[in-house]
């Protein structure tokens, strides 16, 4: 890894090629606030849908421009030591303290994505994607709506540790089903007890021991076959070692003839050498099979009781036995003849062990019932700040009678059945527009243009606690002018301040708030190529947003009024 210490990601750079009316464009993004602006239709958005493409949302062959095969897309992002470490593990690379993502959208609708050059997919992605970038166009503020979603915000709000608690209630419901595991079997109990006092009682009348089974097949093998193995070794030996026609005396006199001549040719003392040694091996076998035959002797009465324990045994497989391989359920039936007894006592104590298992359970519940009322406390406290904290900032954006609200609703703690991995709290994200309303769902209530500034005044009032690294707000501006749209603005700007944040707009009011002012322009073929992605210098500023002022970029009054606007950013 290189030098470059990330504590939040950022987005470092875009590049797209063949989507929608952008061409080819190659854009960087800083730290602190840039706002992208130019004329409609220019493909602003289409920066927004690139990156949307990047993070792993879902594609659509549409958006190919026409007369391409492909639209790629890459995003450079720079990212803090835990998302490294996830890209790592999946095979990506990270250099110097970056990733780059790429993703490809073909015309047939096929989509690739590479992650730090891995290959990866759209659904691994969005997994990190959402702690390096959050999106808020009108479509997305939505997911507020998801208590999940709402409950999640509180936590990091607050500061929330849920891991004890998750701890406790991980315990508590190992053992409620532990409890009814044991329940369920004790129904089951007397039938059982039964079975196992017969098996128990066959078990230890034959006794049998680990391998057995196939050490008596291999007696039994060669018991059965004494006559034979006698035979076959008289015979052998009777050819060796035999008064008329001794195999072994016909080779001695080849020995006596061929050490005649030794020391005549090496070559041939070589050979009379190996037939040596040779004859020397026979001659050991010969003494081998003389003692082996002795030990042979027949036994049928053995033999009989070999073959009586074999079918006991085989019997008591048959019954008892699990499995289809034969050795290894002879083995698990060993170990289970010696755990019936265990087994037996277990169920014979049943009633008693459940009760055991129930105070566990009871002073579990104990401990989870207060970890639970402590979280719900501490949402109760910071729910009641953070919408204090974020009606103030709400009521600066043009939105004076509004107000949030944060709706907590902690279910019966008595109740074992209300308690959930997150606690005994669904918290929901209401808003009321004007003095006297009722505060429902952000959803019912708030315009689109309204959504995006709760949004954004609830991103100020917890960026600090929040881990994500970029924020992109589209369309932030709707339905809002003059004096409020300053103050848009100065929120962004305050925005900036702990994370990094890209703003689409056309409001000038928010523009000049820009710490970096991008503008896409639409060329004479009504394409974007990399000219058309500009990074506005102090003057070319001032004439931007004079157009975004008045539509006439030499406009005198609209010039000055630029002027202003900028000195009210300098000034606070």
């Amino acid at each position: 890894m290189g030098s470059k210490q990330v504590s939040k990601s950022s987005l470092e750079e875009i590049s797209i090629r063949g989507l929608g009316v952008i061409e080819s464009s190659n854009i960087e993004f800083k730290p602190g606030l840039t706002v992208l602006t130019g004329e409609t239709g220019a493909g602003k958005t289409m920066v927004l849908t690139a990156l949307g493409l990047v993070l792993g949302s879902k594609s659509d062959s549409d958006l190919v421009r026409a007369g391409q095969e492909r639209a790629v897309i890459t995003g450079k992002f720079a990212v803090p030591k835990d998302i490294a470490k996830l890209i790592i593990e999946g095979g990506g690379e990270i250099d110097d303290g970056s990733v780059v993502i790429t993703r490809t959208v073909s015309t047939e609708g096929k989509s690739r994505v590479l992650v730090g050059g891995a290959v990866s997919s759209a659904a691994a992605v969005n997994q990190f994607a959402q702690s390096l970038v959050e999106i808020h166009a009108q479509s997305s503020s939505s997911k507020l709506n998801k208590p999940a979603v709402s409950r999640e915000l509180l936590d990091r709000f607050a500061g929330v540790d849920l891991g004890e608690y998750q701890s406790i209630f991980g315990q508590y419901q190992e053992m409620i089903d532990r409890i009814a595991d044991l329940q369920s079997q004790l129904s089951q109990r007397d039938k059982e007890m039964a079975l196992l006092a017969e098996f128990a009682s066959e078990f230890a009348k034959l006794a049998p021991k680990s391998g057995e089974l196939s050490q008596i097949e291999n007696e039994i093998a060669k018991l059965g076959s004494v006559e034979q193995l006698n035979q076959a070794v008289s015979s052998s030996l009777n050819l060796l070692e035999d008064d008329e026609i001794c195999a072994i005396n016909l080779l001695q006199q080849m020995r006596k003839n061929l050490d005649q001549v030794t020391g005549k040719d090496s070559e041939l003392d070589k050979i009379t050498e190996r037939f040596t040694e040779t004859l020397l091996n026979l001659s050991d076998v010969g003494s081998d099979l003389t003692s082996y035959l002795s030990n042979l002797e027949a036994d049928p009465n053995r033999f009989a009781t070999l073959q009586e324990r074999k079918a006991s045994l085989n019997s008591l497989l048959k019954r008892y036995g699990k499995g289809s391989e034969r050795d290894m359920a002879f083995e698990q039936l060993i170990i289970d003849g010696q755990n019936a007894k265990a087994k037996m006592a277990d169920l014979s104590g049943g009633d008693e062990r459940v009760r055991e298992l129930e105070k566990e359970a009871q002073k579990l519940f104990e401990q989870l019932k207060t970890a639970a009322l402590a979280i719900s406390k501490d949402r109760k406290t910071s729910g009641e700040k953070l919408a204090k904290l974020v009606t103030d900032e709400i009521k600066n954006l043009a939105m004076p009678n509004a107000k949030f609200v944060i709706e907590q609703k902690v279910a019966d703690s008595s109740n074992p059945k209300n308690y959930s991995i997150t606690g005994l709290d669904e918290i929901a994200i209401l808003f009321a527009a004007h003095v006297g309303a009722t505060p429902l769902s952000l959803s019912k209530v708030a315009s689109g243009g309204e959504l995006s500034r709760v949004m954004l005044a609830l991103e100020v009032v917890i960026a600090e606690a929040e881990p994500i690294g970029t924020y992109i707000f589209d369309e932030v501006d709707a339905g809002v002018g003059g004096k409020a749209a300053v103050e848009v603005g100065r929120r962004l700007a305050k925005l900036a301040k702990s994370a990094q944040v890209i703003v689409i707009t056309h409001l000038p009011q928010v523009a000049v708030w820009a710490d970096n002012h991008l503008v896409v322009k639409k060329s004479e073929s009504g394409l974007v190529t990399q000219s058309d992605v500009i990074e506005m210098s102090e003057d070319a500023r001032k004439i931007e947003i004079a157009r975004m002022l008045s539509g006439q970029e030499d406009s005198k009054t609209a010039q000055e009024h630029a002027t202003e606007l900028l000195a009210i950013v300098r000034n606070s």
